[in-house]
């Protein structure tokens, strides 16, 4: 199986405008979930009518394996304007299980009420242990029990399949 990036990304930009204009959303704030979230809504911030520069968010202290996966040895910062009442829009690279995007919406539910939340996905591989579903998708994937999406960069910006490990 071939994947193609650009294709997806350009899928989900067009998605993602036409979103935005049907439900009146305007000055959104995107929230890129580290670190390929972060990569991927760089590449989405053009087709989001904002003002707003990129928020980041780290989720690594609201993930529910935090105990079993113990420290990322890299965390990084979450940058989050105020959002209360806002529109947020969440973009992460890969939904799987759906635990990462329920961590993600945890940490901003400790900084305010958004007006509502849009799930932005590069790619969906089906797998959801909690009912969590994106809103744009760049691309649904069905992958061997053994592969995995990696996702590298961010510049340039690429996309493989791996060996689980």
């Amino acid at each position: 199986m071939k994947l193609d990036l650009e294709l997806s990304l350009a899928s989900m930009k067009t998605q993602l405008a036409d979103y935005c204009a049907k439900k009146n959303i305007e000055d959104a704030i995107v929230v890129g979930i580290h670190t390929g979230g972060v990569w991927v809504a760089e590449q989405l911030m053009s087709s989001v009518p904002t003002n707003e520069p990129l928020a980041t968010l780290d989720i690594t202290f609201y993930r529910d394996d935090f105990t079993k996966a113990g420290l990322n040895p890299k965390v990084n910062q979450t940058l989050l304007p105020a959002i209360e009442d806002r529109h947020v829009i969440l973009v992460d690279d890969v939904l799987m299980s759906g635990r990462t995007i329920r961590a993600a919406m945890n940490e901003i539910f400790d900084f305010g009420r958004p007006a509502s939340i849009t799930l932005a996905i590069l790619y969906d591989l089906g797998q959801h242990e909690l009912p969590i579903a994106a809103d744009i998708v760049g691309e649904h994937l069905t992958l061997n029990p053994d592969q995995r999406v990696k996702l590298t960069g961010p510049q340039p910006m690429s996309v493989s399949l791996v060996d689980a490990q």
